[in-house]
Parts: structure tokens; C-alpha cells; sequence
């Protein structure tokens, strides 16, 4: 259905109005032979790696939505980190690219991945030539930035999540160096019309036709895949897409890497084999976003909405339609030639002087200070519920209950972000204390003939594509050649044209550096890729500070767990049936502890198990399955009791056979002391 050009207000609870203002590892030994080995199999080492990244499963804001009211309560499925290293074999130069099932790549995050890759490696791997991306899936836990605007809906920092996602990280980089072999790659494209909707269409109009003839159903349609081999063996794929990760919406509290997260396991475990619990190597399959911007997957423009009404089959349908794509893509792809490298600038974004020559009106302007809009607190209302009172477009400022938040702009800055309805000027307050970032990584990264360009942030189509015509130009290369990497290295909300600017819909308001922001970053990348290809080195400028020794918390931790009287931890409270036909779902409940005393990363917290002809039984499926969802529940807060329910959807080419059942958790004692323990129900049969 062709996108409306107007959008309708959704009410949200007052309590969310200022989160959305403001929104060990063991590792291998290098292996230096590796790199210097030249004999047969390609022109390049190719390794990859998957870990898990999942943080904690129950009462932690979640990330995405900025919504108090919703706070995990299980998983659905876990979200994983894919890491892909490439090494040059002719020159020895190496690149390293992560997609994870995660809403957005912070600084935080950066700063953590590179130190622990530094500690390890020393200088093979730093900034410049890892480049870490995010799927922006909205139903993972929260509190992983150092910057409070991205903490404020969660309560604070996260330590144990944000432990998880950069210990998960790290490991999948590890395995992919330690997993490095002679290989090759090969690239196609595509396109791909029923898995996005341009959410923001009366924006999008605003800008020239040279722009919108580019997209004429106002998508980018353009799917990417890279191809990996090792030998004649298949190792995995990357396949670029833009739709915003966010079938599934606000009203969800289990862990969910959503459609794009579907698309990945589903080529791995259904079409590959893979069993990420098993400790062997497998193809890995990566799905991140592009410039997604204003792509959304909720095609019928209401959240969790098209092309179904219900939102897990509309991250399993927009997955599956992803993935489809991609298996096509990939099986008709032309080898790749061409060297790695990567070149990476920290840039003041509130402090740029904009040449002429990347203006609207050919004159010099600066961008500003961060300032969030007014039109941010209406929401993107197609993918999320917005504030009551806020509309989108407003360039007024807004008299209501924000008043008694709103912190004053100086008519200077105001000035700077016209039309902007300026309502918290973040980048003021960040003097003081972290609020949104200031100095952000922005990085250019070849790939054979690939080139990747990594921004901090949710570029639209038409802003991506302009980035993309200036690096291109710029590279002497096509077009299609240079993808706008999303959610990549850091976070800083929004960027649109200034066209798009003008309208101040959500995505306007939510950009962050001015009305020139867009023409700053396709300056400060016009300088990169002039260094890259040029071959020179290039000033990387001033590193952000770590702010890690700056965070707070008011998330009360685990005080202790107790089972419900008469049972022990691990005992069941509901018994399965003792019979299921295929297709039906098995229900049953454990006395269970605190899924925060152990988030279990590369573990699960429960099992479906098959009886063998011996009598042994054999995992069949764990947290991580799409078929199967752990929900943990508070019982009683005084007495510290709380159930896990496990079910199963039994899939109709399940075979036939006796099956059970069973659940890992731990519990915290009074006096602090964690004991892990497991509960297995009685077996039964599916018929």
C-alpha cells in the first residue's frame, strides 16, 4: 500500500516524557603465522565468529522504545554478536566488521571492545580497523551507555549487561581470528519491495527530485550480501538491508533480536545446521541495517502491524522475506578483488564549520550544540506510541507537562537549530555531566571493493545516499559500491536532510546537531575518504573521554530468592501433559531464582530434551530457539519467591518420540552467596 503523507498522534504515559527528551573473556593466542601464510586458497584469511550478548533476562529496562514500563522478563530468543575478520594476504593490512542483536553500538561499548582487543593483541586490533554495528533490535535490555539521555529510561547503568555485550563481543572477534583461514568473497545485489515503508513520507517529499527519483516508492529497496568462503567450504555471509528492527513493539517484555535477529538464526540453525551451544565453528550469517532511518518494517504504519496483527509473525514474516532475499543474492554473487583497509576520524560534531560546496544554499554554516526537539516526544508513532500533547512538526515551543522539565535553550542556540522547537540542550548539560556525545568516531572501511562508511547514528534514505554520492565520488567508485553502515561505532539519534530537517517530524527533531548536520558529515567523510584513497594517514583527532567512572544506578539489585513453600529451587509447579500433537504448545513452571544472579551468557536457561534409543537424552532446543520462551515471574517481593514458565511450540515435523523438559537457574542466599541448580520435568510424548 503506498505510505500516507500524514501521521496520526498515539498517546504515551507521562512517566516516559523525559527518558524519551533524552532517550572476562578467555582468548586465544594470536596467531601472526596465520597472516603471513600465502600459500593457495585465495587472496585473503577469512575467519568469523559468533558469541552471545545477551545481558539481564528479567526487571532491567529495555533499549529502543525509551519506555519505563518496559522492563525484560525473559527471553524469547538470546541476541548474538557476529564477527567477520578479513586479512589482505598481499599486504598484511586487516579489518574486522561486528553486526550484533543489539539496538545501538555506544561509545561505552567501543571504548570496551577495543581495550579488551588491545589487551589481547596489542595493536593488531584498534579503532581504526574494527568497525562494530548494531541490528537495532528494541527488545534487548538497556543501560549500556555512558551518556544518561540513552540510560534514563532504564534506571541508570547496567553493569552486568554491559559486561555481557562487550565480553560477548570480544569473544565473537576472537573467534574469528583464531578461525582464520585462505579464503575468498563474493559480492551481489538486489532488491528487496515488500519488507520496509517509508515511515516519514512527508519529509522524505521535501527533498529534491534528484533524491527521490533515486527511491521511487520512497524505500531503499538495495540489498547487499558479502560472501564468504574458506577454501571450497561456505563460511558465512553479511546481508545489508534498511528497515528498522522493530516489528515487534513496546508491549514486549521478552528478549527478542526481532526480524533481523530471525533472518540470522534462521539461515544458520534451520538452513546450516548451526547449534550455537555446540563448540564448534558454523556459518555465520549477519543481517545489519543501512541507512533505516525512516524504513520501517510495520507496513501498515501502526506499531506491530503489517503484514500481520500479530507481532512476533511480523519479525518471523519481514525476517524470512530478508533472508529470502539474501539466499537468492547469494547464490548469484561474482568473486571480490581488491585490498582491506580502513581509516576512522574522531569529529566534534557541535563544532563544525561547513564549506560551501556541501550546503543547500552554497554559504558556510556551523552546527550546534546538541539539542533534542520537541518532535521528539511525539515518537515515531509508527513503530512507537508517542507523549500526549506532542505532535510531530512542531516548531513552536510546546506549553504542557514538559514545562516543568524543560531546561531553557539560549536564543543563540535556538537560533542555530531553527526550526527546531528546542526543549533540552544536551549538549550544554554534557559540560557538566554526560548526556548525549560530542566527539564521535566517524570510519570509512574497504572490503575488497566494498566499501563500508560507519555512522553513529539513524541516517535516513535520502541523507545516507548523500553521504554515499560524496564518498563515492570522492573513492572514483559506483555507487553501489559504498553502503551506509548504520548504528555503527556510536549512537547520536537521528540525521535527515535539511529538507527533512524542516518539517521537524520526529526524525528532525531528533537531530541532534543542527540543520547542517547532514553536510558536516558528508565534509568530515569527504576528508576520510580522501586519506583512504590517497593512502595516507590521517589525524584521528581528539579520543572521547571514558566516562565509565561517571555512572549511576537506581536499579536495586537481587536482595535474596526463597522457593515457594514445600518445594526446592528447580522443582516443578506445573507438570507438563503427558501427551502433545505437533503443533500445540507445552506450558510448565519452575520454583526458580533471579534470572540477574547469572544472565547465563553462552549458556541457556532451559532445555528441550529427546530420549535416544539408548536411553540417554540429547538437547533439542535451548533460550535461543524461535519455538521456545523462558518467562521469569515474581511471586512474592517480600519473600523473594518467583517462577520461571517455559514453553514450547512444538513444530509440526517435530518427530515423534518422549521428551522432557528442563530448567537451569540460580539463587541468591541472604547472605549474598549464588548456587546454580536445575529442575527436569517428568517426560512425555509427542505424538
Amino acid at each position: 500500500m503506498p505510505p500516507p503523507t500524514t501521521r496520526r498522534s498515539r498517546r504515551r504515559l507521562p512517566v516516559a516524557v523525559l527518558a524519551a527528551v533524552l532517550g572476562t573473556v578467555t582468548l586465544g593466542a594470536p596467531s601472526p603465522a596465520s597472516a603471513s601464510n600465502t600459500a593457495g586458497g585465495g587472496d585473503y584469511l577469512v575467519g568469523r565468529g559468533i558469541s552471545d550478548v545477551t545481558g539481564e533476562a528479567a526487571e532491567t529496562g529495555m533499549m529502543g522504545y525509551s519506555n519505563f514500563d518496559q522492563k525484560t522478563s525473559g527471553i524469547h530468543q538470546r541476541q548474538r554478536s557476529r564477527a567477520f575478520v578479513v586479512v589482505d594476504r598481499s599486504s598484511g593490512k586487516r579489518v574486522v566488521y561486528v553486526n550484533a542483536d543489539l539496538a545501538m553500538i555506544f561509545q561505552s561499548v567501543q571504548q570496551g571492545v577495543i581495550a579488551r582487543l588491545k589487551e589481547r593483541y596489542g595493536d593488531l586490533y584498534d579503532e581504526e580497523n574494527v568497525l562494530l554495528s548494531a541490528t537495532h533490535t528494541h527488545s534487548g535490555p538497556g543501560g549500556y551507555s555512558h551518556h544518561v539521555a540513552y540510560n534514563l529510561s532504564v534506571l541508570g547503568f547496567q553493569k552486568e549487561t554491559y559486561r555481557a555485550i562487550v565480553d560477548g563481543i570480544t569473544e565473537s572477534v576472537a573467534q574469528a581470528h583464531e578461525d582464520l583461514e585462505p579464503g575468498t568473497m563474493s559480492l551481489g545485489t538486489g532488491t528487496l519491495t515488500d519488507a520496509s515503508v517509508n515511515r516519514s513520507r512527508e519529509a522524505f517529499d521535501r527533498n529534491p527530485a534528484a533524491d527521490r527519483a533515486a527511491f521511487p516508492d520512497a524505500i531503499d529497496p538495495a540489498m547487499t550480501v558479502l560472501r564468504f568462503k574458506q577454501g571450497d567450504r561456505d563460511a558465512g555471509a553479511i546481508s545489508w538491508f534498511a528497515t528498522h528492527n522493530t516489528s515487534i513493539t513496546n508491549k514486549n517484555t521478552l528478549i527478542s533480536p526481532d526480524n533481523k535477529g530471525y533472518a540470522a538464526y534462521a539461515w544458520e540453525h534451520d538452513h546450516e545446521g548451526v547449534r550455537y551451544l555446540d563448540d564448534t565453528p558454523g556459518f555465520v550469517a549477519a543481517f545489519p541495517n543501512t541507512n533505516a532511518g525512516d524504513m520501517s518494517p510495520n507496513l501498515n504504519l501502526k506499531p506491530g502491524s503489517g503484514p500481520t496483527e500479530d507481532e512476533f509473525e511480523n519479525a518471523r514474516v519481514i525476517g524470512e522475506r530478508q533472508l529470502d532475499k539474501a539466499r537468492e543474492i547469494y547464490d548469484d554473487t561474482r568473486p571480490v578483488s581488491g585490498g582491506v583497509d580502513s581509516r576512522l576520524a574522531y569529529v566534534d560534531m557541535e563544532n563544525v564549520t561547513v564549506r560551501q560546496e556541501y550546503t543547500p544554499d552554497g554559504k558556510e554554516h556551523r552546527t550546534c550544540p546538541a539539542v533534542v526537539g520537541a518532535s521528539t516526544l511525539a515518537g515515531s508513532v509508527e513503530d512507537g506510541p508517542a507523549i500526549p500533547g506532542f505532535e510531530e512538526g512542531t516548531r513552536t515551543p510546546v506549553a504542557s507537562i514538559i514545562d516543568a522539565l524543560r531546561i531553557d535553550t539560549p536564543s543563540w542556540l535556538a537560533t542555530c537549530q531553527y526550526p527546531k522547537a528546542s526543549l533540552i540542550p544536551t549538549g550544554l548539560l554534557s559540560t557538566v555531566h554526560p548526556v548525549t556525545p560530542k566527539r564521535l568516531p566517524l570510519q570509512i572501511m574497504k572490503i575488497g571493493e566494498l566499501h563500508l562508511v560507519a555512522a553513529p547514528g539513524e541516517f535516513t534514505i535520502a541523507s545516507g545516499l548523500r553521504v554515499r554520492r560524496t564518498v563515492a565520488e570522492r573513492l572514483d567508485v559506483p555507487l553501489d559500491r559504498v553502503l551506509l553502515q548504520g548504528y555503527a561505532n556510536a549512537y547520536s539519534q537521528y540525521v535527515t536532510t535539511p529538507e527533512e530537517y524542516d518539517t521537524q517530524n520526529y526524525e528532525g527533531g531528533s537531530t541532534l546537531y543542527g540543520r547542517y548536520t547532514l553536510p558536516a558529515y558528508q565534509q568530515e567523510y569527504a576528508r576520510i575518504a580522501d586519506s583512504l584513497r590517497e593512502g595516507t594517514s590521517l589525524e584521528r583527532g581528539a579520543t572521547p573521554p571514558d566516562e565509565s567512572g561517571r555512572q549511576f544506578t537506581f536499579q536495586t539489585g537481587v536482595v535474596y530468592d526463597n522457593p515457594p513453600a514445600g518445594k526446592a529451587f528447580g522443582g516443578v509447579l506445573k507438570a507438563p501433559e503427558n501427551s502433545y500433537a505437533r503443533g500445540s504448545t507445552a506450558t510448565v513452571e519452575f520454583a526458580t531464582g533471579h534470572p540477574k544472579n547469572n544472565v547465563r551468557r553462552g549458556s541457556t536457561f532451559l532445555e528441550v530434551q529427546r530420549r535416544l534409543e539408548n536411553g540417554t537424552w540429547q538437547r533439542l532446543l535451548d533460550d535461543g530457539d524461535w519455538v521456545t520462551t523462558y518467562r521469569w515471574t515474581r511471586l512474592n517481593g517480600l519473600t523473594g519467591t518467583s517462577k520461571a514458565t517455559i514453553t514450547w511450540d512444538i513444530a509440526a515435523d517435530t518427530a515423534p518420540g518422549t521428551y522432557r523438559i528442563v530448567h537451569h537457574g540460580d539463587a541468591r542466599s541472604l547472605l549474598g552467596k549464588i548456587t546454580p541448580f536445575t529442575g527436569t520435568t517428568r517426560s512425555f510424548t509427542v505424538n
